[in-house]
């Protein structure tokens, strides 16, 4: 489809350009993509989990499991959009968001599911020593 000339525009091609956003990855620091990784497997998680809260808020439109997953949905929407906005008050939030792996080690333990126990230890000491790392404290900047 081209322009008309009387409406006083040329013809050019608009085209992506991925660079800057490439750039921005390899900007990164290792714990704040493990911490992107780890948000987007909690929100894989509630989108799959979000029809048996939907079911369940139809015979009661307040129950305590759907308090949890919209508390949990938002606070890690909004801890992501701040990581990727740069903003210190990031780096505090997603140390919030990453204990939450902390109470999930014992409980798969007593479950006897040793080998997801130990899978989740791995991805909590990952996320904390790179969350806690001096690079990710210069990373997220911004005020």
């Amino acid at each position: 489809m081209s322009i008309p000339k009387w409406a006083g525009a040329t013809h050019s091609t608009v085209r992506y350009d991925a660079n800057p956003m490439l750039t921005r990855l390899r900007e990164m620091p290792g714990g704040i993509r493990l911490f992107l990784g780890y948000a987007a497997l909690i929100l894989v998680g509630i989108g799959l989990s979000l029809r048996s809260v939907v079911d369940m808020a139809i015979s009661t439109p307040v129950s305590l499991e759907g308090l949890i997953v919209m508390v949990l949905l938002a606070y890690t929407i909004f801890t992501t959009t701040l990581v990727l906005q740069r903003k210190q008050a990031a780096r505090a939030l997603a140390l919030g968001l990453a204990s939450l792996t902390i109470p999930l080690v014992p409980l798969l333990a007593l479950s006897h599911l040793i080998v997801e126990a130990i899978f989740v230890t791995a991805l909590a000491l990952l996320l904390f020593r790179g969350l806690l790392r001096a690079e990710v404290r210069t990373y997220l900047n911004e005020p």
